[in-house]
């Protein structure tokens, strides 16, 4: 009981944060491998359980979605799911001894990603306007992190298209839903047929993140929102650090 009432909390309060700032992800995997699932199977499950909440992301931006449907992204999602899948299956291939010590870099990248992902945009924006053959290449690749951890994708992909030459920040965040959909709801789906996804876990993981993404919609947005990214900022170098230590 207390193992599932750890996982209720994480994922009342990933779908919280991730309704107001992103970054979820730094409670959920964790709180499944400290109630000990394993690592693999517990970022499967968390990728599994924090698609509600994407979705929840996608709806609140679907009018932003219809007013940039001009910008061509089915290539984009199209990439998104072929590496959302070999994402997915590379996690599946890779022995745990060699995830569990990848882990902690995953965990720093994703960490640092959401740090200085809001000043790396206009940064890349100023220095680089890339073509649409790189911009789906390179999509393709994000879409293989996406899948395999997953941890920071989104703010990757509002890079990405700062860098194409987006300027409207909520058409930039609708498609980096729809994206994100793709990788994740494809991933999800290969380590469902795999069966790699600890169900009675996930699915706890679910209705608390559906709770908390309510709630967060409706309530959590009058808090400041630099209060619940430094919030997240000290939970994922906590968590960094903790696995550092673990793995070596």
């Amino acid at each position: 009981m207390s193992s599932y009432l750890l996982l209720i909390i994480a994922a009342l309060a990933a779908g919280l944060i991730n309704s107001v700032a992103g970054g979820g992800m730094f409670l959920t995997f964790p709180a499944l491998v400290f109630t000990g699932v394993p690592s693999i199977i517990a970022n499967a499950s968390s990728t599994t359980a924090i698609i509600p909440g994407i979705l929840a992301s996608a709806w609140a931006y679907r009018e932003d979605f219809r007013q940039s449907q001009n910008f061509p992204f089915l290539p984009l999602l199209i990439v998104s799911l072929g590496g959302g899948i070999v994402g997915a299956l590379l996690l599946l291939f890779t022995p745990q001894r060699t995830f569990d010590f990848v882990i902690p870099w995953l965990m720093l990248a994703a960490t640092l990603l959401f740090t200085f992902g809001a000043r790396i945009t206009p940064i890349l924006k100023r220095a680089f306007h890339i073509g649409p053959v790189a911009v789906v290449v390179i999509q393709f690749f994000i879409a293989i992190y996406g899948g395999y951890f997953g941890g920071g994708v989104g703010i990757v992909n509002l890079a990405m298209l700062a860098a194409v030459g987006m300027t409207d920040i909520h058409a930039m965040n609708a498609l980096k839903s729809i994206l994100g959909i793709a990788i994740n709801g494809v991933a999800a789906l290969v380590f469902v047929v795999k069966g790699a996804i600890y169900w009675p876990q996930a699915i706890v993981m679910i209705a608390g993140a559906l709770v908390g993404g309510y709630f967060g919609a409706h309530y959590a947005q009058r808090l400041p929102q630099t209060w619940i990214r430094g919030f997240v900022i000290l939970v994922g170098t906590g968590m960094t650090v903790y696995f550092f230590v673990k793995a070596y």
